[in-house]
């Protein structure tokens, strides 16, 4: 209960600091750009401080480093030079005057909170040292970490080559992943806390942080990630409609015949 209400109190001291920067940038949207990093920060203090056998709590920490650093440049690099993300911008539009200090809660802190609350397997894992050696659940729990990985980061390069060529504008890409889902970075994404959640599960008590995956998951596909993003790409991608009903949305599959997911 302690290392969990410290890991709080560490991400909400750096979402403190990273909202000071955000007045001083005005914008907001530096938040998003450092939620990869939050993670790699919280798995850091869980490894030093927490009880587990050393070795899974490094696997858990490095794992977690690998993915958060990516994702983190990754973000800052697509961003970099740009103004503040359309959705911190209306959000600062319809907060007014307030929204200097409203963002505080309604970007960091919350951010802070979410990541704290999805980062559960990583605390779980401190429960103790027992099993104090590699099980089952530790390696199929790497590889269904890397699996997501290779989805995430591969899908995300896919897209950054797409979108640089100026012959694409406006188009749908539809090569590669994302011939087979619609939204490869996000099933990557997900899988990538499933496999983080299965190496914990190897300590005995921690199934109850089954809910940090699933919550992740179904922030991906109803809130922030699938949901959010196509509810604009149907406005904005004359393919896009017809794409959609060639292509599954979240799971890779083959992709319906006669479609702009065929060839």
């Amino acid at each position: 209960m302690q290392l969990g209400i410290e890991g709080l109190c560490l991400v909400g001291a750096g979402a403190y600091v990273l909202w000071l920067v955000s007045l001083a940038r005005s914008d907001a949207s530096l938040a998003d750009r450092f939620w990869g990093v939050g993670f790699v920060l919280l798995a850091a203090w869980y490894a030093a401080r927490g009880n587990g056998w050393p070795v899974r709590s490094w696997l858990l920490l490095g794992l977690t480093a690998v993915w958060g650093v990516r994702l983190s440049v990754h973000i800052h690099l697509r961003n970099r030079g740009k103004p503040e993300d359309p959705r911190y911008a209306r959000w600062r539009a319809a907060g007014g005057a307030s929204w200097w200090w409203t963002s505080l809660f309604k970007v960091f802190w919350l951010q802070a909170l979410i990541l704290w609350i999805v980062a559960a397997p990583l605390l779980a894992a401190q429960r103790g040292g027992e099993p104090d050696q590699l099980t089952a659940l530790d390696v199929g729990g790497t590889a269904v970490w890397l699996i997501g990985f290779v989805f995430e980061a591969v899908g995300d390069a896919q897209l950054a080559v797409f979108r640089r060529d100026p012959s694409n504008a406006g188009k749908v890409l539809t090569n590669g992943l994302w011939r087979y889902t619609r939204h490869p970075n996000y099933f990557g994404d997900s899988l990538i806390w499933w496999g983080i959640f299965t190496i914990a599960a190897s300590v005995p008590g921690s199934i109850w942080s089954a809910f940090a995956p699933l919550l992740m998951t179904w922030l991906l596909v109803r809130v922030s990630g699938v949901a959010l993003l196509e509810s604009s790409l149907r406005e904005t991608r004359p393919g896009y409609a017809d794409y959609v009903e060639r292509t599954s949305a979240f799971v890779p599959w083959p992709p319906r015949r006669g479609g702009p997911g065929e060839g």
